[in-house]
């Protein structure tokens, strides 16, 4: 009895790669990506953590603006002083001979700032004041960290100047169309700051404060 042959196997085999090629390929392709990635963080977050490291001080510095001078009144134009009527005298009396009729101020801080500066003035005042008072021996350098620390930047102290034992500093502190600036004198317990009035517009200029 002849025997059957054993079928033909017909199906087809998909060779098989080396592995050591597989390994060459995946490593390569895990190389590409990590470069793509690379590449990305380089152009992309690198650069938008520069611009808003770049933005921080002055952001800082409006920030602080808004939270010392949050419980002011908006801001609005400034206002003269009310004169009122002129005080009248009983029929038959004269006024005195050394009566001095009180004169309104038409310029000053009185005249020039509105009711938002006017007000946030004396809050700067008194931190900055509190701040100087315990500074021995205030050079410029310990006057500037002290402003710092308490948020002005140094783009707006100007005229910061040492004459004896006293550091002179002016601070510009105009935002929202105001003008307040400010003159003060750090000496330990004899600090003074007051008041004063920049220029409406363009670059802030010691010499023309009020």
């Amino acid at each position: 009895m002849r025997e059957t042959p054993a079928p033909a196997d017909t199906t087809t085999r998909s060779p098989r790669r080396p592995r050591p090629m597989l390994a060459m390929t995946v490593l390569a392709a895990l190389a590409l990506t990590a470069c793509g990635t690379e590449q990305t963080d380089a152009t992309g977050p690198q650069s938008s953590h520069a611009d808003i490291a770049g933005a921080q001080p002055g952001t800082a510095f409006a920030a602080m603006l808004s939270e010392v001078a949050q419980q002011c009144p908006p801001s609005a134009p400034p206002q003269a002083p009310p004169t009122g009527p002129a005080q009248t005298l009983p029929s038959g009396q004269t006024p005195p001979s050394d009566a001095i009729e009180p004169i309104a101020p038409t310029a000053g801080p009185e005249v020039e700032l509105n009711a938002r500066d006017w007000c946030a003035s004396s809050l700067h005042e008194e931190r900055i004041a509190q701040a100087l008072w315990d500074l021995a021996d205030p050079t410029p350098a310990k006057v500037r960290t002290i402003l710092n620390d308490l948020g002005y930047i140094d783009e707006r102290i100007h005229g910061l100047k040492q004459s004896g034992t006293t550091t002179h500093f002016l601070l510009d502190l105009r935002e929202k169309g105001g003008r307040l600036c400010l003159n003060g004198s750090a000496a330990g317990e004899g600090t003074v700051v007051d008041k004063c009035v920049a220029p409406a517009s363009g670059p802030f200029t010691p010499g023309q404060r009020a």
